[in-house]
């Protein structure tokens, strides 16, 4: 019982702590869609492009994004940066 107890506050600790983390413009986003992702291109465009300064973009990328209705934070290039594929 007292392990039960434990696990249950600790589960909860958890889920506190890493919502707190989250700004509430960053929450509403969030809230409007049923997934972090749109997509599985919108997953790979995410993790081949944290650092934006160094954004790697394609047009199928924007292309994917226009038709998929990508959210999140934009990574905005300028249109000599856009690579082909």
């Amino acid at each position: 019982m007292i392990c039960r107890l434990s696990r249950t506050l600790l589960v909860l600790g958890v889920a506190l702590l890493t919502g707190a983390c989250v700004t509430s413009q960053e929450w509403a986003v969030w809230s409007r869609h049923p997934a972090h992702f749109a997509s599985g291109d919108h997953a790979f465009f995410s993790m081949r492009n944290q650092d934006h300064s160094r954004a790697r973009v394609a047009q199928a990328d924007l292309d994917g994004a226009r038709r998929e209705g990508w959210w999140g934070q934009p990574v905005t290039v300028s249109s000599e940066q856009i690579v082909e594929r």
